[in-house]
């Protein structure tokens, strides 16, 4: 499946994080940035996704895309590295433009998963 093409597409995500302590959250989550076929990139906020995967680094990120039928894909991640820079500026810049004036403000760590495993949704 190419990512990229995929996350061309709209439709809605939903990241799943576990704590230390087995506790779940589940958090809608943008269209990753994909640096390749295996690494993916998440602007993200102070909160208990990012606290989470700083405890726990594996996680689960579902996609939909919208319309008719289950297209989409299940993607299991793991946490490889948090970026700041460029990275982190491009991301922000882009949720400026996506989300609106100054909500880039918000993220604060450009997070970088590995791949480790894809399915399709159904």
């Amino acid at each position: 499946m190419e990512l990229t093409r995929l996350f061309e597409s709209y439709g809605i995500g939903v990241m799943a994080t576990a704590a230390a302590d087995g506790s779940v959250n589940t958090a809608i989550y943008a269209r990753p940035h994909v640096l390749d076929e295996n690494t993916l990139v998440w602007g993200m906020t102070d909160g208990r996704t990012f606290r989470n995967i700083r405890e726990n680094p594996f996680a689960s990120f579902l996609f939909k895309t919208s319309g008719q039928g289950f297209t989409g894909v299940r993607i299991q991640i793991k946490m490889v590295r948090t970026e700041e820079g460029e990275m982190l500026q491009r991301i922000k810049e882009h949720t400026n433009e996506v989300v609106g004036p100054g909500a880039g403000d918000a993220i604060t760590h450009a997070v970088v998963f590995a791949i480790i495993e894809m399915r399709p949704l159904l």
